[in-house]
């Protein structure tokens, strides 16, 4: 026996029991029983020859087998899938489904852009997964993701990314802070006295944050790092600090008079929203348009008030900042 016999189940069981590594999480995804998902793991293994999982301790890993039969068989789910929407396509279906990997930051506006696009689709269903921008192009690349809304990528990541909306940085303070009742703009070394709420390394901001602040000679004083935007709402409200943060994740907070944004000269710091796709992986019909929406609709959707800007056009990202560095992702 060989892995030609094995069934599109005991594959799709495969790939997400080494996504997941819990054959109980499996089960519950896929409304199996635990029993069910190893005895199909044990199947797929005698087809291969060779245990794809192993114990480590408490923890199930991959074995080398595992690891090797892996992007095989997702390419092998992949292709079936590809298959199928093309078929419906032809049937003019308009339906479909499409997963998007977006970092956190923007997990303020494309739920509304997701809204839009589906009045028009309504027969699409979407699936959204969010992370730091590390997580999401890892994400990407394996295929686990169709589209990504992040930031510019880096230039040696295998994807395709188009711009399709401005993305202003800011800096934000509690309404009680000294800062908040400035009217012209503060010099950067104003803030020396300020304690810092930073994002987690590997995030988009974090980069930004630290890329604009070394250009200017800056060292910020940092106070707490979290991975959660809100959290990092949260602490400035309460008075902890102050942080360098996406204007789209705080228009409810500033229209209450919880935050506020003081002016820094140099800011805001403008960067682009942009659509990514594996470079050598065809789009599904589905996946297309969807693209399609955010390049051509998007921008406009943001500018016409879908998400508050803060009245700024929006350059390029290989264009400078107003202190003369270019704005990363």
């Amino acid at each position: 026996m060989t892995l030609r016999y094995a069934t599109v189940r005991q594959l799709q069981i495969f790939v997400e029991a080494a996504r997941t590594l819990s054959f109980a999480r499996v089960a519950e995804r896929l409304n199996l029983t635990p029993a069910a998902i190893s005895f199909q793991i044990k199947q797929i293994e005698g087809l291969s020859g060779f245990s794809l999982f192993e114990r480590v301790g408490r923890r199930v890993v991959l074995t080398d087998a595992g690891r090797e039969l892996l992007p095989c068989a997702r390419v092998v789910l992949e292709t079936l899938n590809a298959a199928d929407q093309r078929m419906l396509a032809l049937k003019g279906v308009s339906g479909g489904h499409v997963t998007i990997g977006l970092v956190s930051t923007a997990s303020c506006i494309v739920p509304h852009l997701m809204g839009r696009f589906q009045a028009d689709h309504p027969a699409v269903t979407i699936t959204l997964l969010d992370g730091n921008r590390r997580r999401i192009l890892e994400a990407l690349a394996k295929g686990d993701v169709d589209l990504a809304v992040i930031g510019r990528p880096p230039d040696d990541a295998e994807v395709e990314a188009t711009p399709f909306a401005p993305h202003p940085s800011v800096i934000v303070a509690a309404p009680s802070s000294p800062l908040a009742g400035s009217a012209a703009p503060l010099p950067l070394n104003a803030l020396a006295g300020q304690r810092f709420i930073v994002r987690e390394e590997g995030s988009g901001t974090r980069a930004l944050m630290e890329r604009f602040f070394h250009a200017a000679g800056f060292v910020p004083d940092i106070a707490m790092t979290s991975s959660s935007n809100e959290m990092i709402k949260q602490a400035v409200m309460a008075g902890m600090g102050i942080a360098l943060i996406s204007r789209h994740t705080i228009g409810l907070e500033l229209a209450c008079g919880l935050l506020c944004t003081p002016p820094v000269e140099g800011l805001p710091l403008m960067r682009s929203w942009y659509v990514a796709h594996r470079r050598h992986m065809p789009l599904l019909p589905v996946h297309a348009r969807l693209r399609a929406f955010l390049i051509e609709q998007a921008g406009g959707l943001i500018d016409g008030g879908l998400v508050a800007l803060p009245g700024r056009p929006a350059p390029n990202d290989d264009q400078p900042l107003q202190n003369g560095t270019a704005a990363p992702t």
